[in-house]
């Protein structure tokens, strides 16, 4: 999302929300659809129910509650965005959590914002990673990549873990460090989007880790070049 797009009153920015706290979705939807420039086209309660409305609506923005009763806003924002590539989604929660910002920056989120910040913030939020700019700063981004991997290691010696995954999961492995979706993985390795999430079910269970995060930062951690599929 390099170019800057405009848009305004006349074509104006389509926003999806996602929060399953009623309350909180209205306050939002009022604040950003008094916007002259902002139009929230759909919502939604539950992951399951934004993965079916929002791309029908082909939102420009998708406001996004990390925490819900049935999984998660980054799924969801990983999921959107690889059927939506152009969309962006700005992650909405209430708790500063170091693993959940990894988490979105590798879902491919422009923005990460906190349900403390000011309604006049959040519209300029919206209003700035609708235009393509990324509201994650990269400073704070290269220190929590720093964080998960620890102290430098001679990466001569490769983790031990890594020898028991098959050609094809090592460079599934090597795509997830480069933050592609799964749609963008099986693309590029010509599998189906099922194929490629059984892979990573198996190559996380391999590398005894629960998180794609954790599988990332393995596999940025012992980069090697990535191999064209045959």
């Amino acid at each position: 999302m390099s170019d800057v797009r405009a848009f305004s009153p006349l074509h104006p920015i389509r926003v999806f929300l996602l929060d399953d706290h009623e309350v909180v979705r209205r306050g939002v939807h009022d604040l950003l659809d008094a916007e002259p420039d902002i139009d929230v086209v759909g919502e939604a309660g539950t992951s399951e129910l934004a993965l079916t409305r929002a791309p029908a609506l082909r939102p420009d923005v998708a406001v996004l509650d990390i925490r819900l009763p049935d999984g998660d806003g980054i799924t969801v924002c990983r999921e959107l965005r690889s059927r939506m590539p152009e969309l962006a989604c700005l992650m909405l929660t209430s708790f500063d959590d170091d693993d959940a910002l990894l988490d979105a920056i590798m879902a491919g989120a422009a923005g990460y914002v906190l349900k403390l910040i000011k309604g006049s913030d959040l519209i300029d939020a919206v209003r700035t990673v609708a235009s393509g700019q990324s509201m994650l700063d990269p400073a704070t981004t290269a220190r929590l990549m720093s964080t998960l991997r620890g102290p430098d290691k001679d990466t001569t010696h490769e983790d031990p873990r890594l020898a028991g995954l098959s050609e094809r999961e090592r460079r599934i492995l090597d795509l997830i460090g480069e933050g592609m979706t799964n749609r963008q993985i099986g693309q590029h390795l010509y599998l189906s989007e099922k194929t490629v999430k059984n892979h990573i079910s198996r190559l996380l269970a391999k590398l005894g880790v629960e998180r794609r995060i954790q599988a990332a930062v393995l596999a940025t951690r012992f980069n090697r070049p990535t191999e064209e599929p045959c």
